[in-house]
């Protein structure tokens, strides 16, 4: 869930060995593994208000993949696969 809206639902097992939303691989990407060394990536850029969501998917502004049709357009939750669904023009199987 992001920003008051669920953006990836699979069983656990799927989600964590094959995260499709961009907010979900990064949200697992920032998690610090012990004996990995450094530091996690963090997620850049602040979540929207929730007074004044952007248009299009909410995770646009933050998202390294997010193109005009991502800010205009709210993608709806689709399923990619058996039990698992993704909010997300440009999540890859």
């Amino acid at each position: 869930m992001y920003a008051g809206r669920l953006v990836e639902l699979a069983p656990a097992e799927e989600f964590f060995a094959h995260p499709l939303h961009p907010y979900s691989q990064a949200l697992i990407a920032s998690v610090p593994r012990i004996g990995a060394g450094g530091s996690p990536a963090g997620i850049p850029g602040q979540m929207p208000s929730p007074f004044a969501r952007p248009p299009g998917c909410r995770f646009s502004d933050r998202c390294p993949l997010a193109d005009p049709t991502c800010r205009a357009a709210e993608p709806a939750l689709a399923e990619v696969g058996p039990r698992h669904r993704v909010a997300c023009f440009k999540a890859a199987r």
